[in-house]
């Protein structure tokens, strides 16, 4: 009898929430930030993370002065987000260009399926249908789980919510794709970082060194504007400057749906299976899409009676790693609303607006503003609706968004960088900061040095010292309080083995390489 009351009240909030997601300016807002996303997905290297971190700021200006206030920022936000996850398909097919990092797997087989096999409207189809239903599949199971998940994480005190942040690190460093090393000082530098200014306890500054302009701290949102957008745009357009582009062309018509709903029909189960094992990984902190794509390509290859056309222009591979990126990434925003945690980088510039917007991440999101939660879930239904469909009737027009010269993109986007940053306190320190960012943001992009852990770090830099302490105090000092409860010493002992698998790797990997011999021996 619980579990229908529950499922009947979780109906009636997802009812409510598309009475203020259908709202006029809230679809126009979701639908002009879907727009914006595709526009940005069809962009190589600028990627849907950038392109939320440099809108960023508008969403004050919306949540201050819009009638939906903070629901309207976020539906526009993530609007960016789902477009972007769609327009990266685009050049990756067509160009052989991955717009996004989530769409480098399709360079496997959606260009030669555009190109060689000479079906590019076949293969553009198969994915925007892949991403479609892998996106639903998982908001259904956001829709039930997310709350679920809260109303468990009410009960955590400071020692749990310490513990499930430790986790969100040693995610980050032990399975991640990156050096774990480099990694750990991703987060270092993260956590010093969000240690500058006033002491959230006693109010004492930290690492000011005098300037009064850094006594509330180094804001987060100049910093994500320099690191992801002026960053990735100055890498981007060095790397457009070499190599041979590869360009097709392609309109999706009737045809080409109704063959791909032929092909779809085939792997119907192989897309299910992929969105909802991409999406539990989404929720994982500190992956998301493109960990999800290369996850659910695995396993369609793996588990593939025809292993031999991968590669080739095999549609499995198109359809399987476009459901799990879509189901990943909707699964990366259910650890951000439930737990406070960030699901992804763009997870955690999103989860910055609501700090920003006057919210509080985390379980109370569900009691305090259920109409914020309810029209964030379905606004995902109808923001990848939406861009489905823009999709299906755009892709010449948004194609031709390749041929603009970077020599004109980049300027634009530094200038709307700059812009933005100085709009949220109509401050010159903050451009000081953006544009200092954005060289390290290059730097360290050049450098292979990952990103996601010291967004992540300077996010919950602040909750994981203030939980810390909290659950100090109350232990009198003894840190036997992160052991102390079953939750708690569970999730330690998870953090535990999730920071020695590289070490694991490591020493598998040793083993297995064959032993010189020594032929003067």
């Amino acid at each position: 009898m619980d579990i229908l009351n529950g499922f009947t009240s979780t109906l009636g909030s997802l009812a409510g929430g598309f009475g203020t997601a259908l709202h006029p300016i809230n679809l126009l807002l979701l639908t002009i930030g879907c727009f914006l996303g595709l526009v940005i997905g069809v962009l190589p290297g600028l990627g849907g993370t950038s392109g939320v971190a440099i809108l960023l700021p508008i969403t004050v200006f919306i949540a201050n002065t819009g009638p939906g206030g903070s629901t309207s920022a976020v539906i526009f936000l993530c609007g960016i987000y789902w477009g972007a996850l769609f327009g990266g398909v685009i050049t990756s097919i067509l160009f052989n260009i991955p717009g996004e990092p989530w769409s480098v797997v399709l360079l496997f087989d959606g260009f030669p399926l555009a190109k060689k096999l000479g079906k590019p409207a076949l293969a553009l189809s198969s994915s925007f249908f892949a991403s479609f239903i892998g996106a639903f599949i998982a908001t259904v199971l956001f829709t039930f789980f997310a709350r679920a998940l809260a109303d468990v994480a009410l009960a955590f005190g400071p020692a749990e919510l310490f513990a499930v942040f430790i986790m969100s690190f040693a995610t980050l460093i032990g399975l991640g794709s990156e050096s774990p090393a480099k990694s750990v000082m991703m987060i270092g530098f993260g956590l010093l970082l969000a240690a500058v200014g006033f002491d959230t306890l006693t109010g004492a500054p930290r690492l000011t060194f005098g300037r009064i302009e850094i006594l509330s701290g180094i804001g987060f949102v100049p910093v994500t504007i320099g690191l992801f957008g002026m960053g990735e745009i100055l890498a981007s357009a060095e790397e457009q400057g070499i190599g041979f582009v590869e360009r097709l062309s392609a309109k999706v018509g009737l045809k080409d749906i109704l063959e791909t709903l032929r092909e779809l029909r085939k792997r119907i189960w192989t897309v299910v299976i992929t969105a909802v094992i991409g999406f539990w990984f989404g929720v994982l902190p500190g992956h998301g899409a493109t960990a999800g794509s290369f996850l659910g390509y695995g396993l369609a290859r793996q588990y593939s009676k025809n292993k031999a056309n991968f590669g080739k222009g095999e549609i499995t591979g198109i359809m399987a790693p476009q459901a799990a990126a879509d189901a990943s990434a909707v699964g990366s925003l259910v650890p951000m609303v439930a737990l406070g945690v960030p699901g992804s980088p763009t997870s955690a510039v999103i989860m910055a607006g609501l700090f920003i917007w006057g919210l509080q991440p985390g379980p109370l999101l569900f009691i305090d503003h259920p109409d914020f939660v309810w029209g964030l879930t379905a606004s995902i239904y109808l923001g990848h609706l939406i861009t489905f469909t823009m999709c299906l009737l755009a892709v010449p027009l948004l194609a031709k968004i390749m041929h603009i010269p970077y020599a004109i993109i980049t300027p634009f986007i530094v200038i709307i960088s700059i812009i933005g940053s100085y709009s949220l306190n109509n401050s010159m320190f903050d451009v000081f900061i953006t544009i200092t960012f954005g060289f390290v943001g290059y730097w360290l992009r050049k450098m292979k040095y990952p990103l996601a852990p010291l967004v992540v770090a300077i996010v919950l830099g602040d909750s994981t010292e203030r939980e810390l302490r909290k659950a100090l105090i109350a232990s009198g000092g003894s840190p036997l309080i992160f052991v102390g409860s079953p939750l708690a010493a569970t999730l330690m002992i998870l953090a535990i083995i999730l920071l020695l698998l590289p070490v694991i790797r490591n020493v598998r990997e040793r083993r297995a390489r064959p032993v010189s011999v020594d032929p003067a021996a």
